[in-house]
C-alpha cells in the first residue's frame, strides 16, 4: 500500500491518494488546526446506472428505476441495529445521498472519529435485506415519490430534463415511480449492492482533524478485499437534439417558476471538467447581477433576486440551467437568447470575464479551508475521473477565449428548453 501526496501547484494544498489492497480508493486530507471532521464513503451508482454488466457476464442486466436510492435506504438497517443509534453514541451526525450518478454515506463529528469511521465502513459493508422489510420500504418511499410529484420546484426540473432528453435515464425522478419500485425485490437489492457495492467501485473520503495513519489502521481493520469484476454501465443512444422546446403545468405557486436549460455535448474526465468550468463561467456572465440584461429585466420586474443558474453534468449528460420566479418567463427565455447571440457576435469583456474568474477562484480557494467541502471535493473528483486540485489549476489557466468558445458551440436556440410551473388561477 504506497501513500501518493497530491498537491496543488497553484495554492500548494495536499491530500493523500491510497489504493487499498481491498480494491478501495481512499482520499485523506489532514487539516490541522481543524476541529471537525468529515468522512463520506461512496459508490459510482446513482439512478442512471439501470443497465450494467461484469467482466464475465454474457448479457446486460436492467433494472428497475429507483433502485440505486432504494438501496441505500435498506442500508441503514441491519439485522441486530440501527446506524443512526451507534452514530448517537458517538456523537457523529450521519446521513446518505442518492444522486444521479453516485451515493454517498457520511458523518461529520467533533470528536470520536475512529469510532465513527468503524460504524460507517461496518454498516456499508453489511448488506441484509428481507421480503418484509422491502415490502415495508415500498410503502415509504412510495409516498415519498408521491410528495416529490406535488413539489413545484421538482417538477419544473425534471419536466425541463423530460424535454432534453429521449433515453437517457437522467430523465426519470432518482427515486423512481411507483411502479418501478414495485418491482424491487431482496435478491434484486442483493445483486445491485454486490454489482455496485464492490470496493474496486467505492472511495472513501476523509478531512479534518485526522491522521492518515490512524484513518489507514481503521481501513486495515475494517475493510474487507474485494475483486475488481470489471463492472460495465451503459446508456442508450442518446441524439443532440431535444424532445421538445417548452412544457407548462400548472400546481399551487404564486408567481410561476421556471427552467430555461440548454442541452450540451456530454464530456468525461479531463475535457467534463474544462467543459463545466468555461460553463460555469458563462452563465455567471449571463446571470450577474452587474449585467445589462440582469439590470433591465429587474427593473423591469421581469425578475426577482431569485435568478440564478447551475451546471448540472455527469456521465451522458451536459447542461446548463437557468431558474427562478417570473410572470413572463418566455421573456426571459428571449432575452437570455438575445444576450447570447450578442455575445457571440461582439464577444466577451475581458474585464467582465476576469472578474467572474477570479470571484470563482476566490470562492474555490475559500474552499480548501472548509472541512467539509474538502472531504466533498475529494470524492466528487475522484468519481469525475480528476485529481481534487484540477479544478483549481483549469480555472487559474482558463483564458476569455475558452468561455466565448463554449457559448458559442453549447448554447443553441434549437437545443434550448423552457420549463414553467404556473400558478392554477392562470
Amino acid at each position: 500500500m504506497e501513500k501518493n501526496i497530491l498537491t496543488s501547484p497553484v495554492t500548494g494544498d495536499s491530500c493523500i491518494h491510497v489504493k487499498h489492497k481491498s480494491g478501495l480508493d481512499i482520499y485523506i486530507c489532514e487539516m490541522p488546526g481543524f476541529s471537525s471532521v468529515e468522512a463520506l464513503f461512496g459508490t459510482k451508482y446513482g439512478s442512471v446506472n439501470t443497465m450494467f454488466r461484469m467482466r464475465d457476464d454474457k448479457d446486460y442486466t436492467t433494472v428497475p428505476e429507483g433502485i440505486a436510492h432504494f438501496l441505500e435506504h435498506k442500508l441503514f438497517e441491519n439485522e441486530d441495529c440501527d446506524v443512526f443509534e451507534l452514530y448517537a453514541k458517538t456523537g457523529a451526525c450521519g446521513n446518505a445521498f442518492t444522486s444521479f450518478d453516485k451515493t454517498c454515506y457520511l458523518f461529520s463529528c467533533s470528536k470520536n472519529y475512529q469510532e465513527s469511521l468503524k460504524i460507517l465502513l461496518d454498516f456499508v459493508q453489511k448488506p441484509y435485506f428481507t421480503k418484509e422489510s422491502v415490502d415495508k420500504e415500498q410503502g415509504i418511499i412510495g409516498q415519498e415519490i408521491k410528495m416529490t410529484n406535488d413539489n413545484p420546484e421538482w417538477r419544473v426540473f425534471f419536466n425541463m430534463l423530460r424535454c432534453m432528453y429521449h433515453n437517457h435515464p437522467v430523465k426519470i425522478d432518482i427515486a423512481g415511480t411507483v411502479e418501478s419500485i414495485a418491482e424491487i425485490d431482496a435478491d434484486l437489492l442483493y445483486k445491485c449492492y454486490y454489482t455496485f457495492y464492490n470496493l474496486n467501485n467505492m472511495v472513501l473520503s476523509v478531512a479534518g482533524n485526522i491522521t492518515a495513519d490512524e484513518v489507514l489502521a481503521i481501513c486495515d481493520e475494517c475493510l474487507k478485499p474485494c475483486e475488481d469484476k470489471g463492472l460495465e454501465s451503459v446508456f442508450p443512444d442518446e441524439p443532440e437534439t431535444i424532445v421538445q422546446s417548452e412544457i407548462y403545468e400548472k400546481q399551487e405557486v404564486g408567481t410561476p417558476i421556471f427552467h430555461i436549460g440548454y442541452k450540451c455535448r456530454p464530456a468525461s474526465g479531463e475535457e467534463r471538467l474544462r467543459k463545466s468550468m468555461a460553463a460555469s463561467v458563462a452563465s455567471s456572465l449571463l446571470t450577474d447581477a452587474s449585467s445589462e440584461m440582469f439590470r433591465r429585466l429587474l427593473i423591469e420586474g421581469t425578475i426577482n433576486s431569485s435568478f440564478g443558474s447551475e451546471v448540472f453534468v455527469g456521465d451522458g449528460f451536459f447542461s446548463v440551467i437557468f431558474s427562478g420566479e417570473s410572470a413572463d418567463p418566455e421573456k426571459v427565455r428571449d432575452s437570455l437568447c438575445e444576450e447570447v447571440d450578442r455575445i457571440v457576435r461582439e464577444g466577451i469583456s475581458e474585464k467582465d470575464f476576469q472578474r467572474i474568474r477570479k470571484s470563482a477562484y476566490g470562492l474555490m480557494v475559500r474552499d480548501l479551508n472548509n472541512v467539509e467541502s474538502v472531504a466533498n471535493l475529494m470524492i466528487n473528483s475522484h468519481m469525475e475521473g480528476v485529481s481534487p486540485y484540477d479544478a483549481v489549476n483549469v480555472l487559474s489557466e482558463m483564458k476569455c477565449s475558452d468561455v466565448y468558445e463554449f457559448i458559442r458551440s453549447e448554447l443553441c436556440r434549437d437545443r434550448l428548453v423552457l420549463s414553467v410551473i404556473e400558478g392554477t388561477d392562470k
